[in-house]
């Protein structure tokens, strides 16, 4: 398995589509019942394989990353053969970004001293989509990119 299972929860919003994959596979409602039963083992092989192709689709498409902690924001444009950083730090302990009290401080306070800003690309290993999976199993969540580029504008004539 290239990326991780999808939960239970997400296979049952994807039913169709796993219904359709089996159909591609021409797998009848009877004949899965059948495998599940006598060979779970191969069940789950067709899990595991419908999960790495949705994956593969979703990330294909994803533009931006954001992974937001108390003190920093990691902001991810995800071009064709880059993906290029803007990382902001801010210096204020009792500052949280993830609060909307600790995003109004940063809102009114981001040219101060206590806010630094980094930015950074970098070239894609061998596989694209799965640099993207490590970003977000590392907690980063998929964006519109707004702030990436309400970032990049306001940074791009430093």
């Amino acid at each position: 398995m290239k990326f991780k299972r999808l939960t239970k929860e997400q296979f049952e919003e994807l039913h169709g589509e796993f219904i359709n994959f089996l159909a591609t596979q021409s797998i009848t409602a009877d004949e899965w019942k059948d495998i599940k039963q006598k060979n779970p083992e191969v069940a789950e092989e067709e899990l595991d394989v419908f999960s790495d192709l949705i994956w593969e689709g979703v990330l294909s498409k994803v533009k931006y990353l954001e992974n937001i902690s108390a003190n920093h924001m990691h902001l991810f444009e995800l071009e064709d053969k880059e993906m290029k950083l803007i990382s902001v730090k801010v210096m204020n302990p009792k500052v949280d970004l993830r609060t909307s009290e600790g995003f109004g401080w940063f809102k009114k306070n981001w040219q101060s001293d206590f806010v630094d800003y980094l930015t950074a690309s970098k070239a894609y290993t061998h596989d694209k989509n799965l640099d993207k999976f490590q970003l977000i199993e590392q907690g980063a969540v998929i964006t519109k990119g707004e702030l990436y580029q309400w970032f990049d504008e306001i940074i791009s004539p430093f």
